[in-house]
C-alpha cells in the first residue's frame, strides 16, 4: 500500500473515532480518551490508540468475516494502552 493510501487509511480512522468522541457513540470510546490523557498520554497518543481498537475490530469484521461485537469493542478500549492485538 502506498504511503499516501496508508495516511488516508489512518486519517479516515481518526475520524471514525472522532465522531464516536463526538456522539458518544459509544460512550466508552470518550471515556477511554479521557482515561488515557489522565495517565499522560497525549491527545494524538491517545487517538491513535483508540483507533488502533478501531482498525482491529475492522480487520476482524473484514478478514475474518465475524460481525462487530460491541462487547468486545469496549473491552479492548479499557484494556489501552494494551493494544489489541498484545490481549490475544
Amino acid at each position: 500500500m502506498a504511503r499516501q493510501d496508508n495516511q488516508r487509511l489512518q486519517q479516515a480512522i481518526l475520524q471514525v473515532v472522532r465522531q464516536q468522541i463526538e456522539q458518544e457513540d459509544p460512550p466508552e470510546t470518550k471515556q477511554t480518551l479521557e482515561r488515557l490523557l489522565s495517565e499522560g498520554f497525549s491527545q494524538g497518543e491517545a487517538l491513535n490508540l483508540i483507533g488502533y481498537v478501531v482498525t482491529a475490530e475492522v480487520m476482524g469484521v473484514m478478514e475474518e468475516g465475524r460481525r462487530f461485537d460491541r462487547d468486545r469493542f469496549v473491552a479492548a478500549l479499557f484494556a489501552l494502552p494494551k493494544l489489541p492485538w498484545e490481549q490475544e
